[in-house]
């Protein structure tokens, strides 16, 4: 698992492994554009179904130049992950840099209701131009 999801944070019990790609094909570096995807899976190891509620990412850019973004859900969706299950999503980040890095937290809540934030790991975005 560590070779396909390189970067990886657990906060009780639940892991966010994260696996970047950088997308040539989308970037035009001469128009100071370039994109990368991002693979997120979240697994639950707790003995209690949790729900996926919100997220907020802070995306560093390679001037030092910070972005936040907060929201509802993940790709339009807000999860319920069972004891032992697993959620995966693809989504993308472009920057006007050839580099950069994301981290954040998703909020998530249990099946008591109880509320606590899941740390997603830092993970770098790198062209093959830097």
């Amino acid at each position: 698992m560590a070779m396909l999801f390189p970067n990886v944070a657990t906060t009780r019990d639940v892991s966010v492994r994260v696996a970047v790609s950088y997308l040539a094909e989308q970037s035009d570096p001469s128009s100071e554009r370039w994109f990368w995807s991002y693979h997120v899976r979240i697994e639950n190891g707790s003995d209690r179904a949790i729900q996926l509620l919100s997220r907020s990412w802070r995306i560093v850019d390679g001037r030092g130049t910070v972005h936040e973004v907060h929201g509802e859900g993940v790709v339009g969706e807000m999860p319920l992950i069972a004891p032992g299950g697993s959620f995966d999503y693809v989504s993308g980040c472009p920057l006007d840099t050839p580099s950069g890095s994301m981290s954040g937290s998703y909020r998530m809540v249990d099946e008591d209701g109880n509320a606590f934030d899941v740390a997603i790991p830092r993970f770098h975005l790198l062209s093959s131009v830097n």
